[in-house]
């Protein structure tokens, strides 16, 4: 009978060098990628600060607002994933903290995309007028709009969680870790990120979707530059994939949810991690690949801060201010 409680803790001592080995796999797969990206979008906001023709072009500006956020969001992502899988609790007020933090990042893209389309509508359908709408300060306006819009919606989602904080205020230590899926504000919350995310990328995607219709109307006219319209054209196609991209990670948690009441803990953590680098990742480190590489301005600056200073290819990028 003494045999027993050996094997007890023998089978313990197994599952618990089970579970910390899969959480070591599964740390490692999300995080090696996480840390490329991160450094990448970082070279490529750094090579949107490095030169004068980046600063002071309004399309580079909101670029650089653009990367800027899926950066950040990119980072507390990661974190938040990384809390979740090590199974580390959290207090309410930081992990509501945590929360408001990437969902402020998480509705910037959309609206940058929205203003990045219509400057390009704007350069197309009135050339002569573009200098004096599309300038710096107007941009600048845009950009604190663009932040003051998303702060709004976290304002209402603090509202919420305060709340409900209200109520459960004697259980300061959370009963599971900190997600967005544990934080959940009730049927409240729920009901208005459901309808804010629904009119968010509704009024994008028509935003975006009008203005290549007006592209494609003025690249018939005769008096319309065909290269600049073809450009346009071209940008605003990636703008609407790179819309979609970011739509995809609204998909994210209600798929977790569905999944989490039909599969075990582990098979949910495994199906987690392939979506979380689907859904979560790639959408939000695509944007320095799809324009960084593309912009023949900054392609060359890019490969040049990337591949190093010795590389006899891009060494024209010093050329550029």
């Amino acid at each position: 009978m003494s045999n027993v409680p050996q094997s007890f803790a023998n089978i313990t001592a197994e599952l618990q060098y089970q579970d910390f080995l899969r959480i070591m796999i599964v740390s490692t797969l999300t995080t090696f990628p996480c840390c490329v990206f991160l450094f990448i979008n970082g070279t490529m906001l750094f090579t949107l600060r490095s030169k004068l023709v980046f600063r002071e072009t309004c399309r580079y500006i909101l670029l650089y607002n653009l990367l800027f956020a899926d950066t950040l969001h990119l980072a507390q992502s990661q974190l938040q994933y990384l809390l979740f899988v090590c199974r580390i609790k959290l207090s309410y007020p930081l992990c509501g903290f945590l929360g408001l933090l990437v969902n402020l990042t998480g509705g910037i893209a959309p609206l940058t995309l929205v203003m990045m389309s219509l400057e390009r509508y704007v350069a197309v359908c009135y050339p002569l007028r573009h200098a004096t709408i599309v300038t710096i300060k107007n941009t600048e306006a845009a950009v604190i709009g663009i932040w003051a819009i998303s702060s709004l919606n976290n304002l209402t989602r603090l509202l919420l969680f305060l709340e409900i904080f209200i109520q459960k205020v004697d259980i300061l230590l959370m009963k599971d870790v900190c997600s967005n899926i544990a934080i959940l504000l009730g049927s409240k919350s729920d009901q208005y990120d459901t309808a804010f995310t629904c009119i968010l990328f509704l009024s994008a995607g028509v935003a975006v979707i009008s203005s290549y219709i007006g592209v494609i109307a003025a690249a018939r006219s005769a008096s319309t530059d065909k290269t600049l319209a073809g450009k346009a054209r071209n940008t605003l196609l990636l703008n609407l994939t790179q819309l979609c991209l970011n739509l995809s990670s609204a998909m994210y948690f209600p798929l977790i949810i569905a999944l989490s009441r039909t599969v075990t803990r582990t098979v949910l953590l495994w199906v987690q991690s392939i979506f979380y680098v689907c859904f979560i990742i790639l959408p939000r480190c695509l944007s320095s690949l799809i324009y960084g590489l593309r912009d023949e301005t900054i392609r060359p600056v890019l490969m040049f801060y990337l591949l190093g200073r010795a590389n006899p290819s891009i060494k024209q990028a010093r050329n550029l201010e």
